[in-house]
């Protein structure tokens, strides 16, 4: 963890929203973590990349003149660290009320090749960590009945294109687990929210192959989530346009979809 202090404690005076974002250095994730201390939530941010997420800390605690944000290295694939990881956070926020899981990675094969190595670590990333994470703060807040989980999915997971299977797989899976959860939770009092970005201006942007049609900064998806967030939605698209976009693609035939090129 950084050596920044302890963030203050929620009181019943002064109550503070705490929450994870694992996956937090850049793009959207450092996007949401601006946002979400903007509007007064005090953050776990995980990532493997040191020096980006204590510069992002960093920016976050200047603009906030307090502790908002707390660093913690973490690679999602070390699956055996987040029992106690989960532990020691809970006990740094002093609680918890949000966990996003952001990180994924994507290593597009082309419209030739294969890699089942990259098709792995695409699993583990994309879904597994998302798993190892999700799954005990599923039972925490189901225990407390209270609580909100956001798992940033993609259009990517909504049909089977030829482009990248394993990117798609992930997602796909990723979408199902999350709902799911959502039918195990709401019943409970927590909320689960399946995050479906299209293309969004961030490194990840530079994978994709081909065009890259209304793409959208990091800012504006994170404003798109928080107010999903707000409203306790189950499914948002970001930008919204993709809802659609998405609705067509999922109703083409697949005698048809099977001879596109993407």
């Amino acid at each position: 963890m950084s050596d920044s202090p302890r963030p203050a404690q929620a009181t019943p005076l002064n109550p503070r929203r705490r929450g994870i974002i694992i996956g937090a250095s850049d793009g959207i994730g450092a996007a949401l973590a601006h946002k979400l201390a903007k509007e007064g939530y005090t953050l776990a941010l995980l990532s493997r990349r040191k020096d980006k997420l204590d510069a992002l800390c960093a920016e976050v605690n200047s603009f906030a003149n307090e502790t908002r944000a707390l660093a913690y290295i973490h690679d999602v694939t070390n699956y055996d660290e987040v029992p106690a990881l989960l532990t020691r956070v809970v006990a740094d926020l002093g609680g918890l009320d949000l966990v996003v899981y952001m990180a994924g990675v994507n290593f597009p094969p082309g419209l030739t090749s294969y890699s089942f190595e990259d098709d792995r670590k695409m699993i583990e990333v994309n879904l597994i960590g998302a798993m190892a994470w999700l799954t005990p703060a599923a039972e925490m807040f189901q225990s407390a009945k209270t609580g909100q989980i956001v798992g940033i999915s993609s259009v990517a997971g909504d049909r089977g294109r030829i482009g990248n299977p394993g990117y798609n797989t992930s997602k796909a899976a990723l979408s199902t687990y999350l709902e799911a959860l959502r039918n195990r939770l709401t019943r409970h009092g927590v909320n689960v929210l399946t995050v479906k970005p299209g293309f969004v201006k961030t490194d990840m942007l530079k994978a994709a192959q081909g065009a890259t049609p209304f793409a959208i900064t990091p800012e504006k998806a994170a404003d798109d989530i928080y107010k999903a967030m707000l409203r306790r939605k189950q499914l948002v698209y970001t930008a919204p346009l993709w809802r659609w976009i998405m609705l067509i693609i999922q109703h083409i035939p697949s005698v048809i979809f099977r001879r596109m090129s993407f």
